[in-house]
C-alpha cells in the first residue's frame, strides 16, 4: 500500500551539517528534501519544529537473546525497546543457546526477526575453534560479520588457540568483531584475590578485568589483523591505553576500527558502590580517566563506531551475589537518549553523535542504503526533541527484564518519533507494531 509522509521544518542533522529542510517519504524511501515542500494529497504531515532530524541509529552491538535464552529477552520485545530509543537497525550477537555457530542456525534466526523484528536486522556468526568452514561460507553481501571471543566467553565460543585465531583471521571473508579480554590475565587477577583471603564483590570487578586484561587481547588482535590484513573491529573499548593501538582519521581509510559502548561513556568505577551488579559488564566499567580518554577518541576518531552491547538480564538474575550475577546491562532504549546528555554537556556534538551512530556504521559494514538522511535512500528516521525532557524509570522501560540502569535519570531529551522503511514505529508514547515494516540488512561489499 502506496503511503507517504511529509515532515515539516525538521532541524536535519546529516553528513556534517545542520540544515533547515522539509522530508518527504514516499513508501520506503526518502523521496525529496528541500528547504520548503508543499503537502499533496494524502501526505501524513508531522510537524518538526525545533526537534532534529537523525537518521536513525545503527547499532552493531545487541543480544537479544533469543533463541533459547527468552526469560531475558526476545527479539520482539528489544527491537520494540530499540525503536522506542530511535535505533532502527541492529545487528545481534551470537551467544544464544544453542549459540549461532553454522550457517543453518544463522538463517534460523533471520527466520525468527522476519516475523517478530520492529527494526532492521542482521545477525553474526560465532567463531569457535572448530567451524572455520562455515565461516568461509559467509556471504559478505548477506552477512554483517564473525564474532571472535577472545578470552571471555560462554559455552563453546572461546577462541584462544593460536592456529585457530590464524586460520579466522586469515579466512574470513566478513567484518571480524572482536570481544577482547585475556583470559589467563583475569585468572591471575581473581587467584591473586583469593590468595589474600577474600571472596572478589562487584568493587573487584574493574581489577579483574583491567586494563592489563583488555590491553593483552586487544593488541593480540590487532597484531593479527596487521599480519594478515584483515577487516577488523575491536568491540566495545573501555581503557585509556588501548586507544595507541587505534589510528586517528577517517573511517574509509581504515581496516582496523575501534568502538566504544554508551555505558562506558556513562558509568565509572565510581558508580559501583551505588549501583553493584547493575553495572557489572563485560568488559568492566573502568575510572573516570578511562571514561574521559573514549570520550576524547571520539573527537581524534580513534574511536570509530557508538554502540550499545545491550544485554538484558532478569532482576533476579542481577540481584545474586557478585559472583553468581551475570554480566550485561539493557541499554537500547536510552542509549541514544544518554548521547543527548552529552551534547546538552557539550561533550559532543550532534555531528559527531551522527557520524558514530549511523554513518559510520553504515560506512564500516557497508549497510545498503541506510545511515544517511539522502534522496532514494531507506526511511530510517528519528526525531529528537530537545526541550522535552524524559525521565527513565524501571517502569517505563520495555525491555523484558523490566529495569534499567538510568532508573530515576531523567534525561535532557526525548525521543519523539521513529520511522523504519518509511513506516512510524513509535509516536512517542507507545510503539506502533504494525504494519511490520522492518528488513534484513543488505551490505554493499
Amino acid at each position: 500500500m502506496t503511503h507517504s509522509v511529509l515532515i515539516k521544518n525538521a532541524k536535519i542533522v546529516n553528513e556534517g551539517q545542520i540544515v533547515d529542510a522539509d522530508v518527504r517519504i514516499l513508501d520506503d524511501k526518502i523521496e525529496r528534501i528541500e528547504s520548503e515542500l508543499a503537502a499533496m494529497p494524502g501526505d501524513q504531515v508531522v510537524d518538526a519544529e525545533s526537534c532534529y532530524l537523525l537518521p536513525g541509529m545503527i547499532d552493531d552491538q545487541v543480544h537479544f537473546r533469543e533463541p533459547g535464552l527468552t526469560h531475558k529477552g526476545n527479539i520482539a520485545s528489544e527491537s520494540r525497546a530499540a525503536v522506542a530509543g530511535g535505533i532502527t537497525s541492529f545487528m545481534e550477537m551470537p551467544n544464544v543457546n544453542p549459540a549461532t555457530t553454522s550457517i543453518e542456525a544463522l538463517e534460523k534466526k533471520y527466520d525468527i526477526a522476519s516475523g517478530h523484528s520492529i527494526a532492521n536486522y542482521a545477525f553474526y556468526l560465532g567463531a569457535t575453534e572448530d567451524n572455520l568452514e562455515q565461516i568461509k561460507r559467509l556471504d559478505p553481501k548477506n552477512h554483517c560479520g564473525v564474532k571472535v571471543f577472545m578470552g571471555a566467553s560462554t559455552g563453546d565460543l572461546l577462541v584462544e588457540q593460536p592456529e585457530a585465531l590464524e586460520g579466522i583471521f586469515r579466512e574470513s571473508p566478513v567484518l571480524i568483531v572482536t570481544h577482547c579480554e585475556s583470559g589467563p590475565v583475569m585468572a591471575k587477577k581473581l587467584d591473586a584475590i583469593r590468595q589474600a583471603g577474600k571472596e572478589p564483590t562487584i568493587l573487584d570487578h574493574p581489577v579483574i578485568r583491567d586494563t592489563e586484561a583488555c590491553y593483552v587481547s586487544s593488541s593480540y588482535a590487532v597484531g593479527l589483523a596487521e599480519k594478515y590484513q584483515s577487516q577488523l573491529h575491536v568491540l566495545h573499548i573501555t581503557t585509556e591505553k588501548e586507544l595507541s593501538l587505534f589510528e586517528a582519521g577517517p573511517i574509509e581509510k581504515k581496516h582496523i576500527t575501534a568502538e566504544a559502548c554508551v555505558h562506558h561513556l556513562w558509568f565509572c568505577d565510581e558508580d559501583y558502590p551505588q549501583l553493584g551488579n547493575f553495572i557489572k559488564c563485560n568488559p568492566s566499567i573502568k575510572t573516570r580517566k578511562d571514561r574521559d580518554a573514549l570520550i576524547q577518541a571520539l573527537h581524534t576518531n580513534q574511536i570509530d563506531i557508538i554502540a550499545t552491547d545491550h544485554a538484558p538480564h532478569t532482576l533476579e538474575e542481577k540481584q545474586q551475589d557478585y559472583n553468581l550475577a551475570p554480566a550485561g546491562l539493557p541499554l537500547v532504549q536510552h542509549a541514544l537518549l544518554s548521547l543527548f546528555d552529552h551534547f546538552k554537556e557539550q561533550r559532543l556534538t550532534l555531528e559527531q553523535i551522527v557520524e558514530k551512530t549511523a554513518h559510520n556504521p553504515a560506512k564500516r559494514y557497508g549497510v545498503e542504503g541506510r545511515g544517511f538522511i539522502r534522496e532514494g535512500y531507506f526511511a530510517d528516521l528519528v526525531l529528537v526533541d530537545t526541550n522535552q525532557p524524559f525521565l527513565a524509570t524501571h517502569e517505563n522501560s520495555l525491555y523484558h527484564c523490566s529495569w534499567t540502569p538510568f532508573d530515576n535519570h531523567q534525561f535532557s531529551s526525548s525521543i519523539k518519533s521513529t520511522w523504519v522503511n518509511g513506516w512510524q514505529v513509535f509516536d512517542g508514547q507507545q510503539v506502533i507494531d504494525k504494519p511490520l515494516s522492518s528488513r534484513r540488512l543488505t551490505f554493499n561489499r
